[in-house]
C-alpha cells in the first residue's frame, strides 16, 4: 500500500511498515517488538490517536460523516478519518503528526527515535 499519507507517516522519524494482522497496514514507531502503532493505514479511512476522548469528539462535531470512532480503542481517543470526503489532505496530515507525538512521548525515552520533535 502505497500512497502519499503512507509515504508521509513512513517519512517521520524511526516510523516503519508493519502487517500486525492479515490486511491491516499500520504505521509504528519505536523499535522491533516494542514499537508502537501511530496510524492504521486503510484504503477508505485512516485510523490515528486524537488525543483523549474528549478532544477526539471534537473531530465527530466537525466531520459528522466523515469522522467516527474506532471499534475496540476508541475509548482512548483514536478515531477514523475517511479519506476523499470533507477532511482535507492537509488535516489528514496534520492529525498523523499529531498521532506520531502523542504515542512517542508515550515511549520510553531509550526508544523514542532521535530527531522525532518536528
Amino acid at each position: 500500500m502505497t500512497d502519499s499519507i503512507t509515504e508521509f507517516a513512513l517519512a517521520l522519524p524511526g516510523a516503519w511498515p508493519d502487517q500486525p494482522w492479515e490486511g491491516d497496514h499500520v504505521a509504528k514507531v519505536g523499535p522491533e517488538g516494542a514499537g508502537k502503532i501511530f496510524v492504521f493505514l486503510g484504503q477508505e479511512a485512516i485510523g490515528l490517536k486524537c488525543g483523549n476522548r474528549e478532544e477526539a469528539d471534537e473531530w465527530l462535531a466537525r466531520y459528522p460523516d466523515d469522522a467516527s470512532v474506532m471499534a475496540y480503542i476508541g475509548r482512548s481517543g483514536w478515531n477514523s478519518l475517511r479519506r476523499g470526503g470533507a477532511i482535507s489532505d492537509e488535516e489528514i496530515l496534520e492529525a498523523v503528526t499529531e498521532s506520531y507525538e502523542m504515542v512517542v512521548a508515550k515511549l520510553p525515552k531509550k526508544h523514542r527515535p532521535q530527531g522525532w520533535q518536528l
